[in-house]
């Protein structure tokens, strides 16, 4: 599953208007988001549901799993949505500098080349790494993958939708760019109305896509169940970025939506766990006719939106400039996302023989492997060819 534009922000700085060059909130956003995808695949290592290279743990009722089962689960209602919508709101002024085919080019730079490597080299040697655990020589399973062509994106599925997106914007400016009047003022942020709209909008078609693509199912690498709301907030990026939506989150908005999330945020354990006392409950919340696929569906924006807002908010207040180590790993988020996985795999595998709680180990894994990425990356950005591509 799972993570980046903070890979999603194009390299070159956005010099037009419509959003500021760099702002150190949205970047200590990116950064902290992508340490949070580690500590979630490091949870579904231990127990959680969810799809990684490597699971220690079955997914079983013991409350330490179902706490991280709710921890993924709540990162997956707003996590990758909130990288879509950074990555959306950066695009307009990225392609106003560098134009349509330069935009195109960067895109294929920083996003494409980084899913080659990927799905070809390091997404099968992490399943080799992985089938270590069953005893099977990582050398003859890297060899027999490689034989059989294996792509693996891994959490590279997120650069392939972006360039996905990114041609997208391309052609919907190109049809807008014939009929729309360049003097046009920017759109005020949206309204609760609107705000609420979209919030029944997506959990309507994200109910409607899992009949056909329930969680977990995948399709060209993608988990299409999950896309209502990445649509909806790239789109929302795009046309909030002239107007700063980003930047100047109304204390309104903010506050009322946060309540939203607050209400929102127990009604789907609370279906779940009600789910065995009551037959009417039951279901699969993965997708299909029943009521916890639609609590689950709707749940997601109407949990996302109020804690997007609010971390927007707070992190602007948080960090009006970047200090040397939020900057440091602000410079090397991409390249920890690209990395994290053998490496989380190689950590869990190395004491996976030691007896320790599961949700110490989760704690354990995600730290170190935090920690390892950060000092890994900071090598590889600085060599040239790589240092261009991240």
């Amino acid at each position: 599953m799972t993570e980046l534009a903070i890979m999603a922000r194009p390299r070159a700085d956005v010099a037009a208007a419509s959003a500021t060059s760099r702002n150190a909130g949205l970047d200590a956003l990116r950064a902290t988001l992508t340490l949070l995808v580690l500590f979630h695949h490091s949870a579904i290592t231990y127990g959680a549901i969810g799809g990684w290279f490597y699971r220690e743990v079955a997914t079983d009722g013991r409350l330490e799993t179902k706490l991280l089962i709710f921890f993924c689960t709540l990162n997956q209602a707003y996590f990758m949505g909130l990288f879509f919508l950074l990555a959306g709101y950066f695009t307009p002024g990225s392609v106003d500098k560098n134009g349509a085919w330069g935009y195109l080019r960067e895109r294929l730079l920083r996003l494409g080349i980084p899913l080659l490597v990927f799905g070809f080299l390091i997404g099968p040697a992490t399943i080799a790494l992985a089938s270590t655990a069953q005893g099977r020589p990582f050398v003859a399973s890297l060899w027999r993958l490689w034989a059989r062509g294996t792509f693996e994106n891994g959490p590279l599925w997120f650069a392939q939708a972006l360039l996905m997106f990114s041609v997208g914007y391309l052609a919907w400016r190109g049809i807008a760019s014939r009929s729309r009047s360049k003097s046009r003022s920017a759109p005020a942020f949206p309204s609760h109305a609107a705000i609420a709209l979209a919030a029944l909008t997506v959990g309507a078609a994200a109910f409607a896509l899992r009949l056909v693509w329930p969680v977990g199912t995948q399709r060209f690498g993608l988990q299409l169940g999950y896309f209502a709301s990445y649509v909806v907030l790239f789109v929302a990026g795009c046309v909030g970025s002239p107007g700063q939506w980003l930047e100047h989150v109304p204390e309104n908005q903010r506050r009322v939506w946060w309540v939203v999330s607050g209400f929102a945020l127990p009604v789907l354990p609370a279906i779940v766990l009600s789910a065995p006392f009551f037959p009417e409950l039951k279901g699969d919340t993965s997708g299909g006719w029943n009521i916890q696929a639609a609590v689950y569906a709707f749940w997601e924006p109407l949990v996302a939106w109020g804690l997007i807002l609010v971390l927007l908010s707070r992190f602007h207040r948080v960090f009006p400039r970047l200090n040397s180590v939020s900057a440091a790993l602000s410079r090397r988020a991409y390249t920890i996302y690209i990395i994290h996985p053998p490496i989380l795999v190689a950590i869990a595998l190395a004491w996976r023989s030691v007896a320790a709680p599961h949700l110490v180990k989760f704690a354990v894994t995600g730290t170190l492997t935090s920690l390892v990425c950060f000092a890994i990356a900071g090598l590889l950005v600085r060599v040239p060819l790589v240092k261009r591509i991240v």
